[in-house]
């Protein structure tokens, strides 16, 4: 996994929300005086609706909150166009039914695809197969197998996840001697997972004074976050800190923390969730901060395909096309901050 270049991070890591206050500037429409932009829909710069574009959007069964916040940010960002009509699939886990699904929007003719595969490596021949037949694709999240089944990939930096989560306990934690860490994570067959470890790990090595005791995977759900979590609390009676990959499975995981009683460490959590935020903000547990995997790429994907299907380049680049890939920032969210990513956090 790459470091992002800094002029990345200058252009995404700045942002208020997502990419979406980026591309903005090249693909969204007028809005009156008196309407007020939502968090994935950022004010227009000079644009007017333009040439009108179906987009074929599908991913997986929304069976998470963060999935559930895909499907949200995609349709209310197509909402927001009058020059976009959105075809929108049902959604499944079962990757020959997904295959099914995008294949009847290919036979539509859709101007342009959005893809969240429930497996990358399962639908890159569906996504060869839309591409040939001339309807480009925007490769949201989960990455096809070859460049060649899309043509832009947009998703969330899973190594930043864990990177960031990492200094931002390390520098809480600097000057403790001794300190120690946990590590409640997702699901370890998934390569996300390996990602976030390896950068939470890395990030840890510039602190000679933290060493990490313990660490659980969990299922993303918030039963498994409250039984490994459980477990974890009884085998470590004493540390400072934990990271929890995954705000979902972190509802859990705080209710076993507060069943044992423990509040003698603080806790980061990750993806961005509304239940997040508000605990951060109210600050009276062990809930300090959350690294964002933000579900707003989702309405960054229905600026990329719109732009795409209108032959358009993205606000804020000299590029007369739009990049081949797009990594997102994920931005530590704390009580210092917390407020202006509210209107982000998914339920």
């Amino acid at each position: 996994m790459s470091h992002l270049p800094s002029r990345r991070g200058l252009l995404f890591g700045t942002a208020a929300v997502s990419a979406g206050a980026l591309l903005a500037g090249c693909t969204s429409n007028e809005k009156s005086d008196d309407e007020q932009p939502a968090a994935n829909d950022q004010p227009a710069a000079d644009d007017k609706p333009g040439r009108q574009v179906t987009i074929g959007f599908a991913g997986p069964q929304a069976d998470h909150g963060w999935l559930n916040a895909i499907n949200e940010n995609a349709k209310s960002r197509a909402e927001k166009y009058q020059d976009v009509t959105l075809e929108i699939t049902e959604g499944s886990n079962d990757t020959a039914q997904q295959i099914g699904q995008i294949e009847t929007l290919i036979n539509k003719k859709v101007d342009v695809l959005v893809v969240l595969p429930a497996d990358g490596k399962a639908l890159t021949q569906v996504g060869l197969k839309a591409m040939r037949a001339g309807i480009p694709v925007v490769n949201l999240d989960r990455i096809f197998n070859t460049p060649q089944a899309y043509r832009c990939w947009i998703g969330g930096d899973n190594y930043g996840m864990g990177l960031n989560a990492g200094h931002y306990i390390g520098e809480k934690l600097k000057d403790k001697p001794n300190a120690r860490v946990i590590e409640l994570a997702g699901l370890d067959n998934l390569e996300l997972t390996k990602q976030r470890t390896q950068g939470f790990d890395d990030a840890l090595k510039n602190y000679p004074n933290i060493r990490k005791v313990a660490r659980q995977a969990a299922e993303f759900t918030v039963e498994s976050g409250q039984a490994k979590m459980a477990q974890l609390l009884q085998a470590q009676s004493e540390f400072d800190a934990l990271w929890n990959h995954d705000d979902d499975q972190g509802v859990g995981a705080l209710r076993a923390i507060e069943q044992a009683g423990r509040d003698d460490f603080l806790m980061v959590g990750g993806a961005g969730a509304l239940s997040a935020f508000q605990a951060i903000k109210q600050d009276d547990g062990v809930l300090k901060a959350t690294v964002l995997y933000p579900p707003t790429m989702a309405a960054s994907a229905i600026d990329l395909a719109r732009a795409l299907g209108q032959g358009k380049g993205v606000g804020g680049l000299a590029e007369f096309e739009i990049p081949a890939s797009l990594t997102l920032y994920s931005a530590v969210v704390d009580k210092t901050n917390v407020d202006q990513y509210m209107p982000t956090g998914f339920e």
